[in-house]
């Protein structure tokens, strides 16, 4: 997955008016994902025809499709294309959210715990950092963990020689090139570099759990006006999240397609998993959606990207966007709330309710 972020001009030049997301009934909806191992089971879901199943339940269709693009999956959700997209936290309070589009958080489907790294060319630790240029995706969740990793240590960005904004696709082949001293990646490209014996993890997501959080966010007013399509997609999901998590045959398969359709194999996939924090049970996602952790955790996200000029066109301050939370808790501006964490539908999950 490439947990980009747009460009802080583009983020700007927003202005988009929903056509499919809009405020009324309906009986057809279409959701959009892109590849990173905690939403595999979306291309799966759609495959299986556990999704069909769930929304012939309710009597609707639910499309859900690949976008190759993880941005581009975020703006079709943002300008209506779509009615829910998987994205991170951030990303969600950045674009859509920053953009004014009122966005609900449905499925809380893990946190990353070691899928994202900071890595160090040779012995040393993250002090060694100051000095020289580091290699990132700018305005990514890279970026985010390397602010986070600078200032476990009392560093800032200001300290290094600056950041070089490579893509993904060029990430590994970067490492291996003498100009290169270190890098901020995710899975599965941080496996791969690790390979290289002076490889060196500094820094993962491990150190800051919880706070790179993955998501199926949905427009709030469709959300609101359909319930029956949070109900068929929170019900396919947790079908699919005891089937892949059991050691069944079923399970192996649903996994080893996934792996497949993520490019690697059945232990390349596990392995990205091992470093996953999959919310397998309802109850659990619950809990972490309703734990006092969470709000400071969007605070951190939301003063990262206000530093970064990416919290909404013409953010005055960090509290910009309004963020809800279970409980009636508000983080940011209660009057401009376009973020929402809404574990309604996961508990009737967890209580057998679907």
């Amino acid at each position: 997955m490439t947990k980009l972020l747009l460009a802080a001009t583009t983020a700007m030049a927003l202005a988009f008016t929903p056509s499919l997301a809009s405020a009324q009934e309906r009986t057809e909806f279409r959701v959009a994902w892109s590849i990173y191992v905690g939403w595999m089971p979306w291309g799966y879901l759609e495959e299986s025809g556990i999704m069909d199943r769930w929304a012939e339940r309710y009597g609707i269709d639910v499309e859900i499709v690949q976008i190759n693009d993880y941005v581009e999956s975020i703006n079709l959700y943002t300008a209506g294309e779509f009615d829910g997209v998987s994205a991170t936290n951030m990303d969600t309070l950045s674009i859509p959210a920053g953009s004014g589009v009122d966005t609900t958080a449905l499925i809380v489907g893990d946190f990353s715990n070691g899928n994202d790294a900071v890595i160090l060319k040779g012995e040393g630790g993250l002090e060694d950092l100051a000095g020289i240029p580091v290699n990132l995706v700018e305005l990514s969740v890279s970026h985010y963990l390397l602010a986070r990793a600078l200032d476990s240590v009392g560093l800032a960005e200001r300290d290094l020689d600056g950041v070089i904004n490579t893509s993904d696709a060029d990430m590994i082949a970067a490492f291996q090139t003498e100009d290169v001293q270190a890098v901020v990646t995710w899975n599965p490209l941080v496996s791969t570099i690790l390979e290289d014996p002076n490889a060196n993890a500094l820094f993962t997501s491990a150190d800051i759990p919880g706070e790179i959080i993955d998501m199926m966010v949905v427009n709030t007013e469709t959300l609101e006006a359909n319930p029956d399509f949070a109900r068929a997609l929170v019900g396919a999901w947790y079908e699919l999240m005891a089937l892949m998590s059991s050691d069944s045959a079923e399970g192996v398969a649903a996994r080893t397609a996934m792996a497949e359709a993520s490019g690697t194999d059945l232990a390349g996939y596990d392995a990205q998993l091992a470093s996953t924090q999959m919310f397998w049970d309802p109850a659990d996602a619950v809990a972490f959606t309703e734990s006092e952790a969470l709000p400071e955790t969007m605070v951190t996200v939301a003063e990262f990207l206000f530093d970064q000029g990416i919290l909404g066109e013409g953010a005055p301050s960090a509290d910009f966007v309004g963020v809800e939370y279970p409980g009636g808790v508000t983080t940011g501006d209660p009057e401009n709330v376009n973020l929402r964490f809404d574990p309604s539908y996961m508990q009737m999950a967890a209580d057998g309710d679907l």
